[in-house]
């Protein structure tokens, strides 16, 4: 038993399972197999109107067997896994696995990264930082924080609830073609959503703070009096005409553009060819002042991995350079597809950054709706609007008018359309008030032009 991570299986028992899998896999006659052990132990606590809504504590524990059969151009493959790491069950689990390779189709793009690509040293990076929150604690940290709400102003009249998450888990990866690996990692977060009116004059709005490190969580009082600020600006939401303008995205929307661009690059999208953005390497994308970089081996990153979830080395690149498109997103199997070698990106995308080159320091909040002048700050949206083969992007939104620089009144029931590639190259500004969300980060983005639905 760890006392810090409250983990019942240590590294090296992990590691002696894997190598337990891999072994019985060969036994049974498996070309190549893979295996991936995990555990992980957390809390969840919510509190609403200032009563204990719900406790939930989990210890979860896992094994997932992958076996190939065949090599040059008719690999099969078979997928199990388990939650009991007794012998029998794994022998059991590598029995099931076979079994399903045998009877699936060949496919010539299958099987293990080539091993030049695993990553043999993986470094440490920092991922965990255990938050053994005893219950009554937590529900202090959310009482707390939907009490700042509450006490922002009398018009902050009901919640959803606040929330407190903690959770620490490791995990060990291994493949018959000598890739073993394996880290602790920790994902805490604190979480509130007030109602702020009454009767037909209501609103809601939500905030949270999301770490790694506990120690880098947000005050839960500044959560709960910020996500309350952001209900009571809503109040008395209008409606607007049907009409084109600039577009400001916040900054955690901003993020939702990004990931679009992700989707679109993406190897399964890519070799499908069911992406607005097919071909697009080498291409312009982008306004030329764009950047976007991907950096896995940030300390304490949320997005952070030695290797992807292949064993693949993940490493540090240009994806977007000066609006043209470097890299796509790519795993062992879409790359093959596509004639390409992985991107290490196995699992999704490592700590992207977006910026541009025209930016300052002082392009905060108040100075990108200064750069707008006239138009629509987006804060919230609604639907999954988006088809990634035509690039159509149709959102259901609410969030401010702007005039001269100044928010004038919140508006609603609104619908903000456009189409992505253009989207993309209408990036204005992209502002200094970054925040992370997931692997993204970004801040706000200005769009030239929109065209918004109303009544």
């Amino acid at each position: 038993m760890n006392d810090a991570t409250n983990f019942s299986y240590t590294p090296g028992q992990l590691q002696q399972l894997a190598q337990d899998v891999l072994r019985f896999a060969k036994e049974k006659g498996a070309t190549d197999a893979a295996v991936e052990i995990s555990e992980g132990n957390g809390l969840s606590v919510t509190v609403r109107k200032g009563r204990v809504e719900t406790i939930e504590q989990n210890k979860d524990k896992g094994i997932g067997v992958t076996v190939l059969l065949g090599e040059h151009g008719a690999i099969r493959r078979g997928n199990a896994s388990t939650s009991d790491f007794s012998e029998k069950s794994l022998r059991d689990t590598v029995d099931a696995a076979y079994n399903i390779a045998r009877f699936t189709a060949g496919d010539d793009c299958a099987g293990l990264p080539d091993e030049d690509m695993l990553e043999r040293k993986p470094r440490d990076l920092a991922l965990c930082y255990p938050w053994l929150l005893p219950a009554d604690e937590a529900i202090d940290l959310a009482a707390r924080c939907e009490a700042a709400a509450f006490a922002v102003d009398k018009r902050v009249t009901n919640s959803e609830g606040a929330s407190v998450y903690a959770q620490q888990s490791h995990f060990v990866s291994a493949n018959t073609r000598g890739f073993m690996g394996g880290y602790p990692y920790s994902r805490h977060s604190i979480s509130v959503a007030p109602i702020a009116g009454r009767g037909g004059n209501m609103q809601r709005d939500d905030w949270y703070s999301s770490a790694r490190d506990p120690q880098r969580l947000a005050n839960p009082e500044e959560v709960g009096r910020y996500a309350a600020e952001r209900a009571l600006a809503r109040l008395n939401a209008r409606k607007l005409s049907t009409r084109k303008c600039p577009v400001l995205f916040e900054a955690p929307l901003a993020a939702g553009l990004l990931g679009a661009f992700v989707q679109a690059v993406s190897g399964g999208a890519l070799y499908r060819k069911s992406t607005f953005l097919v071909d697009s390497l080498g291409q312009q994308v982008f306004a030329d002042h764009v950047q976007v970089t991907e950096d896995p081996h940030v300390p304490g990153g949320v997005g952070s991995a030695p290797f992807d979830e292949e064993g693949v080395r993940t490493h540090q690149r240009e994806v977007v350079r000066d609006g043209v498109v470097q890299g796509y997103f790519l795993s062992t199997y879409s790359g093959r597809k596509l004639g390409m070698p992985t991107t290490g990106n196995a699992g999704g995308s490592h700590n992207l950054l977006l910026r541009s080159t025209q930016a300052s320091p002082d392009d905060d909040f108040k100075a990108m709706l200064k750069k707008m002048g006239t138009g629509l700050l987006v804060t919230e949206l609604m639907g999954q609007g988006v088809n990634y083969v035509t690039g159509d992007y149709s959102r259901g939104a609410s969030g401010y008018w702007v005039e001269n620089g100044e928010i004038q009144y919140p508006v609603e029931e609104i619908t903000i359309a456009g189409n992505l590639k253009d989207m993309f190259r209408q990036f204005v500004a992209i502002g200094s008030d970054t925040i992370v969300r997931g692997t993204k980060q970004t801040g706000s983005i200005l769009v030239e032009s929109m065209t918004i639905a109303g009544n």
